[in-house]
């Protein structure tokens, strides 16, 4: 019986999937999966021209001669192609989609290089092909050139990509905005990333960053571990309260740091990352196990606070695309969002406790037992990421890697100092609170 509903509820999944609108989008791995594409606002439309790989428009058939597109009797696969796209790419004006009054599309070869330029663009699509042109199978592109009406050009403006949705984040659509007023930015979308702004305001930056910050933090698994094992030991609002708060202050600084170009590039950092955020979880579990204090707690939070400040700030590197304009906007509510992330997860950690050290787990033996698993689970952690580290290459030490650690150095004994000054006012205003040792 549970097969009989496992494969119908597969059948319903596959059947949904299947009347897509993208559908005749959808195909095998391809080789060539990056679309480009010019959004240009004028007064009164929004142009798009768009250049998708044939490799990814495996649905389509295109005729052919010889393994060569025959060029002069594809008119009626490109226009099928050009409706599927017009249905697979979105524009929006604020929250109206819009919908093309136009569309023009044609075969282009695989050494083109017109789509460096708009207008070189535009004017080759609407001139007619070279019917000696040759162009292998898979191995060129379609250009189209879509014209949207618009009411205004100060709307704000967003695009969905369903081409190869199939692929999710493989499928990249490279779009280069370009506003009435002049200038451009460019960014890089996805299908999983669904409906993105090319020129949001404040308000649209602020709030798509704080949800991203919340997402973030309530999926990553390493902060929601080291987040336990921080507070396993302590049940008590004024125990835990400095704990978070000095992880918060940590990873803002190194967050706000790192987004401002403060912190080493290439993957050999971003597998120490990995690895240091493994020991710490294992570091934190252990002290647990042989008694956790509250003051040298909260020390080991803020600096370790600052490990996950770089790993937050490698999404910041990803999704910075998307603040537009507002960049320090985006930055600033970002750190607003993980920091509401990571107080949603106490809401939910602190309670689960509770329910979880009552009768035989009560006391000691509970926090011993959950932080064994926990370091056990960060050991392993701890050896496969180690692994990675040790096999990337590490970058040559220059005058700069050394003024950047340098500077980090300078940063950190001023952490250490403040954070010292402060537990000493702990220990003025709560004597007992700053000794206290876990139970």
């Amino acid at each position: 019986m549970v097969k009989y509903w496992g494969r119908c509820v597969a059948l319903l999944l596959c059947t949904a999937f299947g009347s897509s609108v993208a559908e005749p989008l959808m195909h095998d791995l391809p080789q060539d999966t990056v679309m480009n594409a010019f959004v240009k606002v004028d007064a009164d439309r929004v142009n798009l021209v768009v250049r998708v790989p044939l490799d990814l428009l495996r649905g389509i058939s295109f005729p052919t001669i010889h393994g060569d597109y025959a060029v002069t009797q594809a008119g009626p696969a490109v226009e099928q192609a050009v409706d599927a796209l017009s249905r697979a790419i979105s524009l929006w004006a604020n929250e109206t989609r819009l919908v093309p009054s136009s569309a023009t599309g044609r075969l282009t070869a695989l050494g083109d290089r017109s789509f460096t330029d708009y207008d070189a663009q535009v004017a080759q699509i609407a001139a007619p092909v070279d019917p000696d042109v040759k162009i292998a199978y898979d191995l060129g592109y379609l250009d189209v050139h879509f014209v949207y009406p618009i009411s205004s050009p100060r709307a704000v403006f967003s695009i969905r990509s369903r081409v190869a949705e199939d692929l999710q984040d493989i499928a990249k659509l490279i779009v280069r905005y370009v506003p009435l007023d002049g200038g451009s930015r460019t960014v890089s979308i996805s299908g999983e990333l669904g409906r993105v702004a090319l020129n949001p305001t404040w308000y649209h930056t602020a709030v798509g960053f704080v949800v991203v910050g919340i997402e973030h933090v309530l999926t990553n698994v390493d902060c929601l571990l080291f987040a336990l094992c921080l507070i396993i030991p302590f049940r008590r609002i004024e125990e835990f309260a400095p704990l978070a708060a000095a992880f918060a202050v940590g990873n803002s600084v190194t967050l706000i740091g790192a987004a401002h170009g403060l912190a080493p590039a290439g993957n050999w950092f971003a597998a120490f990352i990995g690895t240091a955020i493994a020991v710490s979880i294992l570091l934190t579990a252990l002290e647990n196990i042989v008694g956790a204090d509250l003051r040298r707690r909260w020390l080991l939070a803020g600096l370790y606070g600052l490990l996950y400040g770089f790993g937050f700030a490698a999404l910041w590197g990803e999704r910075m695309q998307f603040a537009g304009t507002h960049s320090l906007a985006g930055l600033l509510f970002f750190d607003v969002g993980i920091q509401i992330g990571l107080l949603l997860a106490l809401c939910v950690i602190v309670p689960a406790l509770a329910l979880l050290f009552r009768g035989a787990m009560a006391g000691r033996m509970g926090v011993i037992v959950l932080s064994a698993i926990l370091a056990h689970t960060a050991w392993h952690w701890m050896i496969d990421r180690g692994e990675v580290l040790w096999h990337t290459p590490w970058p040559q030490v220059t005058m700069g890697s050394v003024y950047l650690l340098a500077q980090w150095a300078f940063a950190l004994l001023l952490a250490v100092g403040a954070a010292h000054l402060v537990a000493r006012w702990i220990e003025r205003k709560w004597p007992n609170l700053a000794v206290r040792r876990a139970d």
